[in-house]
């Protein structure tokens, strides 16, 4: 489910990047609109689970798989990684609030 959440919000970062550099009739625009706030919501609520989903897991943390030299390095690895996607998420939410609602 994490990872399935994390796909879909790209996924909607991608179709909102797409749909504003199209050119679109003025007829249809407010029609554009509202398709690109639908999915910068719906990629809100992708993100919420991505979250949601990672807080169980870390609930469900298993310690000293590898040894404790190792897990030492893969618990500061695990939080690098974390605080890049952390960026990686902030970001491309920004990016898409400013395709959306400019």
């Amino acid at each position: 489910m994490h990872d399935f959440a994390a796909g879909c919000w790209a996924a909607t970062v991608l179709a909102v990047y797409w749909l504003s550099r199209q050119a679109f009739p003025a007829e249809v625009g407010g029609i554009m609109f509202g398709l690109k706030k639908q999915l910068f919501w719906a990629g809100i609520v992708c993100v919420t689970t991505v979250f949601a989903t990672g807080a169980g897991r870390s609930f469900t943390y298993v310690d000293n798989v590898y040894g404790k030299d190792a897990e030492k390095d893969r618990r500061r690895l695990l939080i690098i990684k974390h605080i890049f996607l952390f960026v990686v998420f902030g970001s491309g939410i920004l990016w898409q609030y400013s395709m959306v609602f400019r």
